[in-house]
């Protein structure tokens, strides 16, 4: 067994105990070597990288033992891997297939016909990465993207490094598009060295990526941990040797507070300009590695060549967009922030737009959105966006990995990049664009930010859980911060980190709904959807009321939703993307009844303000509407604080019997749900109302006398 303490720069995480629970499944110990490579970024980016082993097993339609490659499906992901993943392969099949191969002009027919080499039928379809492994011998092989190995395999004398570093045990093979071509070179690469005597433990693509292999799962995992050690330890031996990293710094970065609070005041705006096409998420980080390229004198140099490997500029397009913005600058008026940047944005627009025109063929897809998905602002970090969450964070999370690339190159000699005609040939590959067409339709919320007061449970939880449901991500909130921290755990169980934030929120306090907003910004890019759903009841008789009891409804009810909308609106207008603000009012905001003074005027003023809002928002695209609920009592925090009380006194009924009551007051006899208004807000923001605004859906189960006029 290894030493795990001799890698300082990898994660040695084999347990031999565990690896012993699998002996003698072979797949089972290549699925657990994957998820063991993948949980280390160093070693590889999420859903980057391929991981194989070929075992001898029976053919169901012989019985006789033939050789099947089992290796990670397409688009998987090597850290999450398991075996419903996998593609199983005949060998003898896919290796046959060289027999009909027509020459690198027709590479892309040969994926179709991998299917003819299908082992199990329950397999996922095969990756372009397949005949890479299927032309090696080897039993168990890892393709991986470590920044270690990049950075030589993307310096200029790469090739000369990688010789002298490992003693020509490694191979080289220039950069090609991966797919049956580049399969047999590796081969040819395998065998010229053989053919002079030397076992090769690895080969390393030029600008790409890096091939280890071993006969047992645990010399692979080894052997990769060992060469990719290598590779780091050369490069930092290297860092500032020859000069400083990236040419030293240029500014200084701001303290990590005035980061954080300039990140906010600009995503919006950097949103809206990157939504024009799409509706994006944005990621915001200004992780230590990305703020030491960005603050460099390097970067106006380094940052246009853009990433060296294909995984990296797949998720991040080709190059950043560098804003030219002091760190400290006053980003208070937005109207001048907007102009300020949008040249730089129109610009950026103009070069993809030339690249895509220039380097395009006959058949190239319809060019896509021309907007960065990379945007650094030196000093202060990094933003990203795309169609979600996930995929935002991802290409904040594979730039840090090209920074890596581009710090090793120069530290051992100089940063190249991918012509730019390979780089597109990437990018607008015919079965990337197939891969795109194959993907789900987006759901109705996907793309959109919702912030949903009083979030932790009742009514406002069910309608977060809805519009996560729905594509959406959110920002859970509440004034109870240990039931904010249970909802969160709950709805990263259920739909993972990436679908929400969460802030503590008092919205009868400005700075706490301020910082809220921020919250949303800093995770996601700003706010789409508001819902005022935070409040609380109060029933009783007007000489029983107290002041303090009308100021407390006032509050947080009216006061509320006012300064919840008004801090809304500001990011609503900094994006320009229109948006939509939903009140969760009351069937009492119109209906008169016994001790319900002080909840039924406030509850009139919250459904006042909502046509007042829908009035003034109008030309800003901003949809004002309410929802009128009654009697929900399911999970509802309503009935806390004596209302039950006060309402079953009103109506001389016991607290037990309100439920049915409640039910068989109404004109279809039912009881109303928290999910029932989750339903209602999702009928006014899932795209179908787009042209609706002041209006009032009630949901009461049918109660005459809340009929609007």
């Amino acid at each position: 067994m290894a030493d795990k303490n001799a890698f300082k720069h990898v994660s040695y995480l084999w347990d031999e105990a565990k690896a012993s629970e699998l002996a003698g499944d072979e797949v089972a110990l290549f699925i657990y070597r994957s998820n063991l490579l993948g949980a280390d970024l160093r070693l590889t980016n999420y859903g980057g990288g391929n991981t194989s082993v070929k075992i001898t097993d029976k053919d169901p339609l012989t019985g006789q033992p033939t050789e099947v490659m089992w290796i990670k499906g397409s688009g998987g992901d090597i850290g999450t891997l398991t075996k419903s993943g996998c593609a199983a392969l005949y060998i003898d099949r896919l290796r046959s297939l060289e027999n009909v191969y027509r020459g690198i002009e027709f590479e892309d027919e040969m994926v179709e016909l991998f299917n003819h080499s299908i082992f199990d039928l329950n397999s996922k379809a095969p990756s372009i990465d397949t005949p890479l492994h299927g032309f090696l011998p080897f039993a168990h092989i890892d393709h991986l993207h470590p920044d270690a190995a990049i950075a030589i395999a993307a310096a200029k004398d790469g090739k000369k490094i990688t010789e002298e570093l490992f003693g020509g045990t490694i191979g080289w093979v220039e950069w090609q598009r991966p797919g049956f071509d580049l399969g047999l070179k590796l081969r040819a690469c395998l065998q010229e060295n053989a053919e002079k005597g030397v076992a090769l433990r690895g080969i390393m693509l030029g600008s790409h990526g890096l091939f280890t292999w071993g006969d047992t799962a645990y010399e692979s995992y080894v052997n990769t941990l060992e060469v990719i050690e290598k590779c780091a330890e050369y490069l930092e031996a290297n860092y500032g040797k020859k000069r400083p990293v990236f040419g030293g710094a240029k500014i200084t970065s701001l303290e990590p507070a005035a980061r954080k609070e300039q990140a906010a005041a600009l995503a919006p705006v950097l949103r809206g300009f990157c939504s024009s096409y799409v509706q994006m998420v944005g990621h915001f980080t200004d992780d230590e590695r990305v703020l030491e390229f960005a603050n460099s004198n390097d970067l106006a140099r380094l940052a246009p060549l853009g990433t060296s490997c294909p995984d990296h500029f797949l998720r991040t397009k080709i190059s950043p967009l560098v804003l030219d913005l002091a760190p400290d600058a006053d980003l208070s008026d937005t109207e001048s922030l907007k102009a300020k940047i949008l040249p730089a944005v129109e610009a950026y627009r103009a070069m993809y737009t030339e690249y895509y025109e220039t380097c395009k063929h006959a058949n190239s897809p319809a060019m896509r959105d021309p907007n960065p998905v990379v945007i650094l602002y030196p000093g202060v970090g990094m933003f990203t966006f795309a169609k979600n969450k996930q995929t935002s964070r991802v290409a904040a999370e594979f730039y840090t990995n090209a920074i890596n690339v581009m710090k090793g190159a120069e530290a051992v000699s100089e940063y190249t990049s991918l012509p730019r005609q390979e780089a597109f040939d990437i990018e607008y590959w015919l079965l990337e664009e197939a891969k795109l067409q194959r993907m789900p339709k987006p759901k109705p919320l996907s793309g959109k930010i919702a912030l949903v007061t009083g979030s932790a449970g009742g009514i406002g939880k069910a309608i977060a859980r809805k519009f996560v449901q729905e594509g959406a991500v959110v920002v859970l909130n509440d004034i109870n911060e240990d039931r904010l921290k249970s909802a969160e755990a709950e709805f990263e169980k259920v739909f993972g980190r990436d679908a929400v934030a969460t802030a503590v929120l008092n919205v009868t306090d400005e700075a706490s709904i301020e910082n809220a907003f921020k919250a949303s910004c800093l995770a996601f890019g700003g706010v789409d959807i508001i819902v005022n759903n935070a409040g609380i009841s109060i029933s009783k008789s007007i000489t029983d009321h107290s002041i303090e009891e009308w100021d407390k409804l006032y509050d947080i009810l009216v006061k509320g939703q006012f300064m919840v909308s008004k801090a809304g609106v500001e990011i609503l207008r900094k994006q320009g993307l229109g948006g939509d603000i939903v009140n969760i009012v009351s069937k009492n905001s119109v209906v008169s009844g016994p001790n319900n003074a002080g909840y039924g005027s406030a509850k009139a003023a919250q459904a006042h303000m909502s046509r007042l809002l829908a009035a003034e928002l109008g030309g800003d695209k901003i949809r004002v509407n309410s929802v009128n609920p009654d009697a929900v009592i399911a999970d509802s925090n309503i009935w806390a604080g004596g209302w039950a009380e006060g309402r079953a006194k009103a109506y001389g009924i016991t607290v037990e019997e309100l439920p049915a009551y409640y039910a068989k007051r109404t004109l279809l006899n039912e009881a109303i749900l928290p999910e029932d208004i989750a339903n209602a807000c999702f009928a006014f923001v899932g795209g179908l109302l787009n042209k609706s605004t002041g209006n009032v859906l009630n949901v009461d189960g049918g109660v005459a006398m809340g009929f609007l006029r």
